[in-house]
């Protein structure tokens, strides 16, 4: 694998590169404008983050694992679970509207464009594919959104930390200590994150990616963690190892949203033969 470079110098250079060379202004925003929850642009925002944190509980989260991860809903090809996304805007995105396969295409080229291995390219294509839960009836709530662990005290660094006074466990006195139902240093495998599209996907592929893909699925919305160096008392030292790959994966995943559709037809081709050589045809969901 490639030596990691520093996560700030990687977020410094995509962001150049972005600006000078993929998307010219007027189409891209200044960076400090992303992630923008003061003032975001879409209405739909505060209102998701309200249900959002009234509603992932710790025993909501349980049983969402109990329940999904069996995988026995549909046998789908990625190609199908992509054709899905072509209809999908995410309610929790400030950002843009496009639907979720040109977010995911953007960012997919754009780490291409990088020049990493290819199982990062294919990363970049599949980390939101998890977002398919919506295809099953799941409100967006419990499927796309900035996820935080559940079980334990909820950080101020969440975004609209105020709306998690109205979640139930918010009043139980198990899950509002530092460490709540876990242990100090227990690693994040054995901790349980409000549920949606990372931990469902990256259960989906975790026979299938190398390691540091698997973080960056399965961790790319926790940016209390990635982004504001919150939980550190919950990791062990794997997690700490990996977080310079899910801190690399972050700038394409973010600053990558343009107003411009990628052209997916001819892009297919170089896909199609990237996701045969990692995953089987088919896959049960």
């Amino acid at each position: 694998m490639n030596a990691m470079p520093d996560d700030r110098e990687v977020g410094e250079a995509w962001e150049r590169f972005v600006v000078e060379q993929v998307y010219p202004e007027p189409q891209t925003k200044a960076r400090d404008d992303y992630r923008n929850y003061d003032a975001p642009g879409r209405e739909t925002v505060r209102e998701f983050y309200r249900q959002n944190h009234r509603e992932q509980t710790y025993e909501f989260v349980l049983a969402k694992k109990r329940d999904y991860l069996r995988f026995c809903r549909r046998e789908m090809s990625v190609f199908e679970a992509l054709e899905y996304l072509n209809t999908l805007v995410d309610d929790s995105d400030p950002d843009i509207d496009l639907t979720q396969i040109n977010h995911l295409l953007q960012t997919s080229e754009a780490v291409r464009a990088a020049g990493h291995p290819d199982w990062f390219v294919l990363t970049g294509l599949l980390h939101d594919l998890g977002k398919v839960l919506c295809l099953f009836g799941e409100p967006q709530w419990a499927v796309v959104g900035d996820t935080f662990p559940v079980g334990c005290g909820y950080s101020q660094r969440i975004v609209y930390p105020e709306f998690f006074a109205e979640n139930p466990d918010a009043q139980d006195p198990r899950f509002q200590s530092r460490c709540g139902v876990y242990e100090e240093g227990c690693g994040l495998r054995n901790v349980h994150l409000s549920w949606g599209h990372d931990e469902y996907l990256y259960h989906r592929m975790k026979d299938f990616l190398p390691e540091p893909a698997l973080y960056m699925i399965r961790f790319h919305s926790f940016y209390a963690w990635h982004r504001e160096g919150e939980y550190d008392w919950l990791c062990d030292d794997h997690d700490r190892e990996m977080l310079p790959w899910v801190q690399a994966f972050n700038p394409f995943d973010l600053y990558t949203k343009a107003p411009v559709e990628p052209d997916w037809t001819s892009l297919r081709p170089y896909y199609e033969q990237l996701i045969d050589r990692y995953l089987p045809p088919t896959l049960a969901w």
